[in-house]
C-alpha cells in the first residue's frame, strides 16, 4: 500500500502514525522484552529507561529506513505528525515489553531439575486460600489398612485414625505431604510405622502398624515408671513435671501417662495398691491415653523417676499431685522469631552422592554457598546441636536447616 495516499489532515496523520508505529515497533518490542528478561534473570538488575529508549529507537530507525526504500513519502515533512506519532507508539511498546520481560526475569525460578519436574502436585481445585496462603485439607478415604508383618490394629485406634482430617500447606509436593502425614500419625497416635499415599485430589490412603509399646518407650533410660492414685489436676499432659507428696515421702517425676476417672466412677473406690515398673515387674498400662490432657478429678497418674524415688512411691497408697511450672518454651520463641524474619526450619536427609557427602560443614561452606545454616546434625546415630565447621557429614545424615524458602528449596535440590 503506497503511503502517498495519506492526506494532510491531522486525524489521518495520527492514524498513519499509529499504523507505522505498530508496523515498525514489533521487532523493537520483542528485542526489549528479551533483553530486559535476560538482563534481570542473569544479573538481578533492571535496565535503565534511557537504555530502553536508545535500543527501541535504534531498531525502529532501521525498520523505518527499510520502509523508506519502498515509499520515500514516509520521511517527507508533510508526514511529520505521522512520524512523531509512530515514534511515540514504538516507545510505548518498547517500555511495556521491557516491563513485562523484567517482571518475568524477576519471578522465574532460577533452579530447575528433573527431580522438580517429576514431583506430583495437587489439583488447584482442592486448594483453599486462608489469609492469602494456600491450604489443603487431606481426609482419609477407605478403611485404615493393616501393615504387613505387624499385628492388626485395635478397632478403637483404627476408628480414631480414620476420623482425622488434617490441613497442610498447599505449595508442598505430594511426596512431602505424604511424609508429613506419616510423621504426624507417628506422633499423634504412637504407631510403630505408617505408609500414606495421597492422590492429586488430596485423598489419603493409609496403612498403619500398631504401637509396639506404651509407657516403656517414653521412660528415659535408667528411670522407672510408677502409677499412683491421686486427685489429678485438670489439663495434665505427657511431659509435664510434677511433684508427688505421699505419706511415705515426696518425689519429682515426669508424667508419661495420666487418666481421670469417668463421671460415673467418681465415687468408686480407688485401688490402694499402686502399680509400678521396677525391674521385671509386668504392668498393664494402656498404650494410648484417650485424650491429650486430663479432665481433672480422681484418677491415676504415672510418672518417670529415678529408682530410689520409684521404690518410695511403690509403698505409697495415695499421693497429692503438684504441677511444676516450666516457664516459657524458648525453642518456640526462637521459631517465631525466625518466621517473623522470613526464615523457615526444615528437616532434610542428605543424599549419598551429594556435595556434602564425605566432607565437613566448614569445607562445604554451606552458609556462603547455599545461604542456609545447619543448626542440628545427626551423624552416626547421634544429634549435634549447633555443629561446628569441623563436624563430619556423610550421606544419610539428617539435619535441621534454617533459611528462606527459596534458599531451602535450592539446598534441598542440591544436597538432599
Amino acid at each position: 500500500m503506497p503511503f502517498g495516499l495519506s492526506t494532510g489532515s491531522f486525524p489521518m496523520q495520527v492514524l498513519l502514525g499509529v499504523y507505522l508505529g505498530l508496523l515498525t515497533g514489533v521487532i523493537p518490542a520483542l528485542v526489549c522484552f528479551g533483553f530486559g528478561f535476560v538482563f534481570r534473570y542473569v544479573t538481578g538488575l533492571t535496565i535503565p529507561a534511557f537504555g530502553v529508549v536508545v535500543l527501541g529507537i535504534a531498531i525502529a530507525g532501521i525498520n523505518g529506513g527499510l520502509m523508506a526504500f519502498n515509499d520515500v513519502t514516509v520521511v517527507q515533512s508533510s508526514n511529520s505528525i505521522a512520524l512523531v506519532t509512530a515514534l511515540v507508539v514504538v516507545l510505548m511498546g518498547c517500555f511495556y515489553a521491557h516491563a513485562r520481560g523484567d517482571a518475568l526475569g524477576a519471578n522465574l525460578p532460577k533452579h530447575f531439575s528433573l527431580k522438580r519436574l517429576r514431583e506430583r502436585t495437587l489439583s488447584r481445585d482442592v486448594v483453599d486460600l486462608v489469609g492469602g496462603i494456600g491450604q489443603v485439607r487431606v481426609p482419609i478415604v477407605g478403611a485404615v489398612g493393616d501393615m504387613e508383618g505387624y499385628p492388626p490394629l485395635p478397632e478403637t485406634l483404627r476408628t480414631e485414625i480414620a476420623a482425622v482430617d488434617w490441613t497442610f500447606p498447599a505449595d508442598l509436593p505430594i511426596a512431602e505431604l505424604e511424609r508429613r502425614f506419616e510423621e504426624r500419625l507417628r506422633v499423634e497416635f504412637d504407631v510403630a510405622d505408617a505408609d500414606v499415599r495421597i492422590d492429586e485430589r488430596a485423598r489419603a490412603t493409609v496403612v498403619v502398624a500398631p504401637p509396639l509399646s506404651g509407657v516403656s518407650k517414653r521412660v528415659p533410660r535408667g528411670e522407672r515408671a510408677v502409677s499412683v492414685s491421686a486427685l489429678v489436676p485438670t489439663g495434665v499432659a505427657r511431659g509435664d513435671v510434677v511433684s508427688l507428696h505421699t505419706d511415705v515421702g515426696d518425689c519429682t517425676g515426669t508424667v508419661v501417662a495420666a487418666k481421670s476417672a469417668e463421671p460415673d466412677e467418681a465415687d468408686a473406690e480407688v485401688s490402694p495398691t499402686p502399680a509400678a515398673t521396677d525391674g521385671g515387674t509386668a504392668v498393664e498400662v494402656p498404650a494410648r491415653t484417650p485424650a491429650p490432657v486430663t479432665t481433672g478429678g480422681e484418677g491415676r497418674i504415672t510418672v518417670a523417676t529415678d529408682r530410689p524415688s520409684a521404690e518410695t512411691l511403690v509403698a505409697a497408697s495415695r499421693g497429692s499431685v503438684v504441677v511444676t511450672a516450666r516457664g516459657t518454651r524458648r525453642e518456640f520463641e526462637l521459631l517465631s522469631l525466625l518466621r517473623r524474619t522470613g526464615n523457615r526450619v526444615r528437616r532434610l536427609t542428605l543424599r549419598a552422592d551429594g556435595p556434602l557427602d564425605g566432607t565437613t560443614l566448614g569445607d562445604a561452606d554451606v552458609r556462603d554457598a547455599y545461604g542456609v545454616a545447619v543448626i542440628a546434625l545427626r551423624h552416626d546415630g547421634s544429634w549435634t546441636v549447633a555443629p561446628r565447621g569441623d563436624t563430619a557429614v556423610s550421606g544419610g545424615d539428617d539435619c535441621f536447616v534454617v533459611g528462606t524458602r527459596e534458599k531451602l528449596n535450592a539446598f534441598a535440590e542440591a544436597a538432599a
